[in-house]
């Protein structure tokens, strides 16, 4: 191993880095803790001046604060129209938290689908999104009627103050795609210290459309950035984590009409993957789902899984693996009305954040972040 990657590894194990393929997590068993899970609702639709808040994305800072970012919906639930990126930060891992602050509004246009990402070297915070015409669909943007472009902002202050976006789209977006969209989630840094952000895009076949899932890629800390991976058709939303050995697990988003998860994983760093298969575990009923790699200490690795575990938006339920995906042995009920969208983080201590769409009539009435412990995932009470 040479001595940079050594010292990026340590570093991360040390800091507990959102997205780092080590992390420091406490040693002890989880039957010598008692049970933690504390809920805050932090976007609730109808206040801040916003109709609906939507797409839920977390980041641990080099500091340790959480940030929590999110879409705020001025006037309906769609998906296009007047939407601003908007964000929330806790500094005692989700104790208390900041008011709500816009981020980025481009008046009447869409502006969304935050995928945070923090640079363990620098403690560099980056935020990619995307945005086209608020008048535009996404049927729209596919039929190229209107354009979806790509944006990069930073943070070197632990997410007080962020850089002008710049746009990024000519760098990762092929000419023949269509729709587009960064996330959406939390991104990672792989224990080389390549950045690598989920997304998806749309192309033209003879017979329509197809969505395809693919990465994106950086090896300088987001100053330039390029193509990877690239799977489909019949998939788009998606997420990673980095494996113990490596690997880089890839969950995906379905339309092939199994209500099954996609899943496919990369050798060389997101590069390219594998064969594209379906977990047959893992139900969907055509959602965003969230994973996350969590060191468990005493050489133990968990790959953490949330969605909703039905054919319908409902029952967010959590998932472990202890073999990079293989299998799925613990799952636990996180809410059992209507819920769809989520995001987990690492919290420097141990504890895992999930920051989730949820409500009892629909799953958009408000955005909920839980905090747990491994204790309460393996046999504590709701």
């Amino acid at each position: 191993m040479s001595i940079p990657r050594m010292v990026l590894i340590l570093a991360c194990a040390w800091l507990g880095v959102l997205g780092c393929g080590v992390s420091r997590h406490t040693t002890g068993s989880p039957r010598d803790e008692e049970p933690r899970l504390v809920r805050t609702h932090l976007f609730v639709s109808g206040e801040g001046g916003y109709h609906t808040y939507r797409i839920p994305a977390l980041a641990v800072t080099r500091r340790g604060s959480l940030l929590a970012f999110c879409e705020g919906r001025k006037r309906s639930r769609s998906d296009s129209g007047d939407i601003d990126v908007v964000m929330r930060r806790s500094r005692d891992g989700g104790a208390s938290w900041e008011p709500t602050r816009l981020l980025f509004d481009a008046g009447p246009d869409t502006w969304g689908n935050p995928a945070p990402v923090v640079d363990a070297r620098t403690g560099r915070i980056l935020l990619l999104t995307t945005r086209n015409p608020g008048d535009r669909t996404e049927r729209d943007v596919r039929a190229r009627r209107a354009e979806r472009s790509v944006w990069l902002s930073h943070s070197d202050d632990d997410g007080a103050t962020w850089s002008a976006p710049r746009e990024i789209t000519r760098r990762v977006k092929s000419p023949d795609w269509r729709w587009y969209a960064t996330g959406p989630g939390h991104a990672i840094q792989l224990s080389s210290g390549r950045l690598l952000v989920p997304c998806d895009h749309s192309v033209p076949l003879a017979t329509g459309q197809a969505g395809r899932s693919h990465v994106i890629l950086s090896d300088d800390g987001g100053d330039h950035w390029r193509i990877g991976g690239i799977l489909g058709d019949g998939v788009n939303e998606c997420m990673a984590a980095e494996l113990p050995d490596g690997r880089v697990y890839l969950n995906m988003r379905s339309y092939r009409g199994m209500n099954r998860r996609a899943v496919a994983y990369s050798h060389d760093g997101g590069e390219s993957f594998g064969a594209l298969k379906h977990d047959p575990v893992l139900v969907e009923p055509v959602c965003q789902a969230s994973v996350l790699g969590w060191p468990l200490g005493k050489g133990e690795f968990g790959l953490l899984f949330c969605n909703p575990a039905s054919e319908r938006r409902e029952r967010l339920t959590l998932r472990l693996s202890y073999d990079g995906g293989a299998t799925w042995p613990v799952l636990r009920l996180l809410h059992e009305g209507p819920a769809a969208y989520s995001d987990l983080a690492l919290l420097p201590e141990g504890d895992v954040a999930c920051m989730y769409e949820n409500g009892v009539e629909h799953p958009y009435e408000k955005i909920t972040l839980a905090r747990f412990n491994r204790a309460w995932l393996l046999n504590g009470d709701n």
